[in-house]
């Protein structure tokens, strides 16, 4: 299949996606699943690099503004470590980072399905195969992945005070009045944006390469990598697009 096709193919996916489900109960208790799979499970991952990118990125402006030769106040470490996490670090980064974890499990769960002929059945029994696997997992991280995002923030800021506490390059009164420094809420719903469109991403893309397999186990393999190589590749195109229509 060329690439008109598959995109073709994948939006003719969506179509089927996007229907009113067959069972709302089984429905319900789908989402809430994929809820915690997709979402509760990521809280380890998200966690462990938010903090640490936050000290890493409040430790490398402290080196910047030591290096400078003009009289740039150490308040300056908390705002931009803010900027960073609240514009780029949480919604691109943490996103890519749940594209590796979360997109790999969809187009490898989805896609030992296909080879073992689960989805075959659901089709016999008149279920709507698209619709019942994939739209929990969309509902699921659009919920689910703001809020991971937001963790991200607090987190992140959290490591760059941390870092401070433990060098004792910076205040905790510097670091905090940084943080609250010009301070712009709009920031914030443009992070968030960006957060729920890449979500839609994550589920959608594997799930489409996970439906569309064919053969056997080691093709499920070939189709998970290629699905979070195109997942990186759509979501780094997106922050483009939507940092060029929202901030310029």
């Amino acid at each position: 299949m060329g690439l008109l096709d598959h995109i073709g193919a994948y939006f003719i996916m969506l179509g089927r996606v996007f229907k009113k489900p067959d069972r709302w109960r089984t429905f319900k208790i789908s989402t809430s699943r994929e809820i915690y799979d997709l979402g509760v499970n990521s809280f380890g991952i998200n966690a462990f690099v938010s903090i640490f990118m936050g000290a890493v990125i409040a430790i490398q402006m402290y080196n910047n503004l030591k290096d400078s030769t003009l009289p740039i106040p150490n308040s300056y470490i908390g705002y931009v470590t803010r900027e960073v996490l609240i514009l780029e670090f949480a919604p691109t980064m943490i996103s890519i980072i749940l594209a590796g974890k979360v997109g790999s499990y969809i187009a490898s769960s989805i896609g030992t399905m296909r080879v073992t002929e689960q989805i075959d059945a659901l089709e016999v029994m008149g279920i709507n195969p698209q619709n019942y696997l994939v739209l929990p997992k969309v509902i699921a991280a659009v919920i689910f992945n703001p809020l991971l995002i937001i963790l991200s923030f607090f987190l992140g800021l959290s490591g760059g005070w941390l870092a401070g506490m433990v060098t004792a390059d910076w205040s905790s009164l510097d670091y905090i009045s940084g943080i609250q420094k010009d301070f712009n809420a709009y920031s914030i719903f443009y992070s968030l944006v960006k957060t729920v469109v890449f979500a839609f991403v994550i589920t959608t893309v594997p799930a489409y390469f996970g439906y569309h397999v064919r053969g056997g186990s080691l093709e499920v393999g070939r189709a998970s990598t290629v699905s979070v190589a195109w997942t990186c590749i759509l979501i780094i195109i997106l922050d483009l697009l939507i940092t060029q229509i929202m901030l310029t």
